[in-house]
């Protein structure tokens, strides 16, 4: 069946913010814990929502609230840089997904509070008809619990629909849900160089993933 629904994964996926999340978690880290945690370490932290990170890793459990308010903080005026997160093609691919009638939704672990830091200062919250946080998920990536709920609230067939994303958990996710499923490496910080899941495709610019569409749709 043609494409009629795109989800996409957002940290890494549609905004260049995995650099501003680990800013923050090394900040907050290093603050209330002394220790200095890698990439890597807070890679290995992802699924649950920011919250929820710090509050399952975070060693000094009596000032979780307040290296929460730190992350948040962090990574609110991060979005006000010189240079921002979202690359102009980004734009430019959401406005013509939009103008091709296609559905846009986005699955994401992130809280919804720092989804909307993000949409909000970047001007992308008219694109997406559906979001799906991990406030609003039992089961984070890579269930595809997020994908099922944003498929039944489009009223979209899994045959009609896709997923992109940029890690191991999102090309399961897309996988386990039935959906053709796409990695992603065309911003400048991803979470995955190789996938362990094979996903039907990678695009390393959002041009031929529009070339896709186009003949597809």
């Amino acid at each position: 069946m043609p494409i009629r629904t795109v989800l996409f994964d957002f940290d890494g996926t549609l905004a260049d913010t995995l650099p501003l999340s680990f800013k923050a978690f090394r900040a907050v880290f290093q603050q209330y814990d002394n220790r200095i945690v890698s990439e890597e370490e807070i890679v290995a932290m992802f699924g649950p929502t920011e919250d929820d990170i710090i509050a399952r890793n975070l060693n000094n459990q009596a000032a979780v609230q307040e290296a929460t308010a730190l992350y948040y903080e962090i990574y609110r005026n991060g979005h006000f840089d010189d240079e921002g997160p979202l690359p102009s093609d980004i734009t430019h691919m959401l406005t013509s997904l939009r103008e091709q009638g296609m559905k846009i939704g986005v699955i994401t672990g992130k809280s919804r509070k720092a989804f909307l830091i993000s949409t909000e200062a970047l001007q992308l919250s008219s694109f997406f008809d559906v979001v799906i946080t991990g406030d609003d998920v039992e089961q984070p990536k890579p269930h595809p619990e997020g994908i099922h709920q944003a498929l039944h609230i489009l009223g979209s067939h899994q045959n009609e629909a896709i997923f992109l994303g940029d890690s191991n958990a999102d090309i399961r996710a897309g996988k386990s849900a039935g959906l053709r499923t796409y990695g992603v490496q065309w911003l400048s910080t991803y979470q995955s160089a190789t996938f362990e899941t094979e996903p039907d495709q990678i695009f390393t610019s959002t041009g031929s993933f529009l070339a896709l569409i186009h003949s597809d749709s």
